[in-house]
């Protein structure tokens, strides 16, 4: 028998089905404002959970769709509630302010994906962009169908591109390429979101002396860098092997050097008492 799922609606604790209305513009229409946390240490103050990150996006989201704020201590509450069974949380507000958190657990093979480096699909089609990039809703059927047209090709995730067929970011995460001696990422104008890590990490990698170049990547862009990983709160950071291109692959170094760069990447983050 599958384990029933426990999650936090409403402001109560709850096991089993959720139901709504039939009318509920979260279900017609995506209307949520969401975000998604690794909680740390069992911790929600713990540093690198960056609680005060994670309700800040749900916060300016709110305030830029003029919808209510849920109440806070609730979701607090709701969290603390939750933690023990899930070290990965969801937080979604609803228009009318009510707040649902569910979790999930870590992916199975995150050490061996962190370790080896995963394989990403580039998309070429705008059926897979994001609506609203700035911000975290729950209209994600794009970066839904460009996951399971991913999946088709056995990769771990796809490489979202606009329509000059510049690389944005992928359907869960922000991408960092590196080459020169300095770390590149897509800049925000671009049409991104605002990843919680990312912003983190461009913080932290300025401040120690290191230099963080945000361009548009143009398609040959990409083919210009030895290592390329991507970061999400929930992975922290994947290296990327390989890059399908319809019939073309484009390999990446996984060398033990490029291998410490790259878990250097979240280290720095780590080390930084500043990110909550």
């Amino acid at each position: 028998m599958a384990e029933s799922q426990i999650y936090w609606y409403d402001g109560a604790l709850r096991e089993g089905e959720l139901s709504l209305p039939v009318n509920a513009p979260g279900l017609l229409f995506g209307a949520t404002v969401f975000t998604t946390l690794r909680v740390y240490a069992g911790s929600l103050e713990h540093p690198l959970t960056q609680w005060d990150r994670h309700c800040d996006r749900i916060t300016q989201s709110l305030i830029a769709f003029n919808w209510p704020q849920p109440n806070w201590s609730r979701i607090y509450m709701g969290c603390e509630a939750l933690k023990s069974s899930y070290p990965v949380l969801r937080i979604t507000v609803f228009p009318n302010g009510k707040a649902l958190m569910t979790g999930r657990h870590l992916p199975s093979n995150l050490a061996k994906e962190q370790a080896e480096g995963v394989t990403l699909w580039l998309s070429d089609t705008p059926l897979h962009s994001r609506s609203q990039p700035q911000h975290k809703t729950g209209n994600y059927l794009g970066c839904y169908l460009a996951m399971q047209q991913a999946k088709r090709y056995q990769a771990r995730d796809a490489i979202l591109t606009n329509a000059n067929g510049d690389w944005l970011e992928t359907s869960t995460g922000s991408l960092w390429g590196y080459k020169d001696g300095q770390w590149w990422t897509p800049p925000l104008p671009a049409g991104i979101l605002p990843g919680i890590l990312r912003t983190g990490l461009i913080e932290q990698l300025i401040e120690s002396g290191q230099t963080v170049v945000q361009r548009p990547w143009t398609p040959n862009l990409p083919t210009q860098f030895t290592a390329l990983a991507y970061t999400n709160c929930v992975v922290e950071c994947l290296p990327v092997h390989t890059v399908l291109l319809g019939k073309t692959k484009l390999k990446y170094d996984q060398s033990p050097q490029k291998g410490e760069i790259l878990r250097g990447l979240l280290a720095t983050a780590a080390c930084n008492p500043e990110m909550s």
